[in-house]
């Protein structure tokens, strides 16, 4: 009988050194994650992602959701150790913060980059950028690199001052504000909308729209798409790891939340991450500083 419990012992501790569970050390590592449509789906999204996360460094982590517009401050402010957030916000926080690149999201047809579009109805008679004068336009939310930023700065090098030539142009209000954008332009309460490809993408494999609802006037060139970066204060050897968990992502890897094992990927509606370098979000930083906007702005 001693025997027989010396051997269990040894294969419970043998199992708990080929992957069970270990005991987590050290303090939280506190991530923030960008709310695209709102705090609920912020959290089912990322929730796994940040277990896995949590299992793979072996140290507490935690999710918390940010609104855009409190991102900066929020950080600026030493609340987060990593963040998750769109192109832009990564180079204002990189500019204002010195916000290391961790490695940038792949989802869609573009993989880690993405674009913005103007679009209209099929049947309008808006046919270019110069018919647009007059026009009443929607665009998405300030801060987002393909539903604002590109379309603005595709009408500026197309020589259209839309503050001078649109009639009337609005940003939506409340959650899941680029599905607004272009349901205003499907619906007909607006002539154009700016909208990023990837939620047409997605709008029309999920059966929303038809891609033989709109036309696209002008698209941009492709910019990365959402980021993780982690802040100045963070031991770059941890970075390094948050980086390689990150980019080693399967489709295949999975976490267990509440009784339910769950695919990582799939739960965060990402394909997988990239190592992208700073210099491939120049075009981003052209096209904010041709478009007045953060961390660029002249007053």
């Amino acid at each position: 009988m001693k025997h027989l419990i010396l051997i269990l012992t040894f294969l419970l501790a043998g199992a708990a050194l080929n992957g069970c569970e270990q005991p987590l050390e050290g303090p939280p590592i506190r991530i923030g994650y960008m709310n695209c449509n709102s705090v609920e789906e912020t959290m089912q999204r990322f929730r796994p992602l940040t277990a896995y996360l949590e299992q793979k460094l072996g140290r507490p982590c935690e999710a918390i959701p940010v609104d855009t517009q409190d991102l900066e401050s929020r950080f600026a402010a030493g609340e987060f150790d990593f963040v998750h957030g769109n192109s832009l916000l990564y180079i204002i926080l990189k500019e204002n913060h010195d916000l290391q690149l961790i490695a940038t999201e792949k989802r869609g047809q573009f993989g880690s980059y993405t674009a913005g579009a103007i679009i209209v109805r099929r049947d309008s008679q808006i046919q270019s950028l110069e018919d647009l004068r007059g026009k009443r336009m929607i665009f998405g939310p300030q801060l987002a690199p393909t539903g604002y930023l590109a379309q603005y700065d595709l009408m500026l090098k197309a020589g259209f001052d839309p503050d001078r030539e649109l009639d009337y142009y609005a940003l939506p209000r409340g959650a899941f504000k680029h599905e607004k954008v272009i349901y205003g332009v499907y619906f007909g309460d607006y002539d154009v909308a700016a909208a990023p490809v990837l939620d047409l993408e997605i709008m029309t494999r999920e059966g929303k729209i038809s891609a033989d609802d709109f036309r696209i006037l002008a698209q941009s060139e492709t910019i990365p798409y959402c980021t993780f970066g982690a802040a100045k204060t963070v031991d770059q050897g941890l970075a390094e790891k948050f980086r390689k968990v990150l980019l080693d992502l399967t489709p295949e890897a999975t976490v267990e939340i509440d009784g339910q094992r769950l695919k990582v990927l799939d739960a965060a509606w990402i394909d997988g991450f990239e190592a992208l370098l700073d210099q491939d979000y120049d075009p981003i930083r052209v096209m904010a500083k041709r478009v007045n906007m953060p961390p660029y702005q002249e007053f």
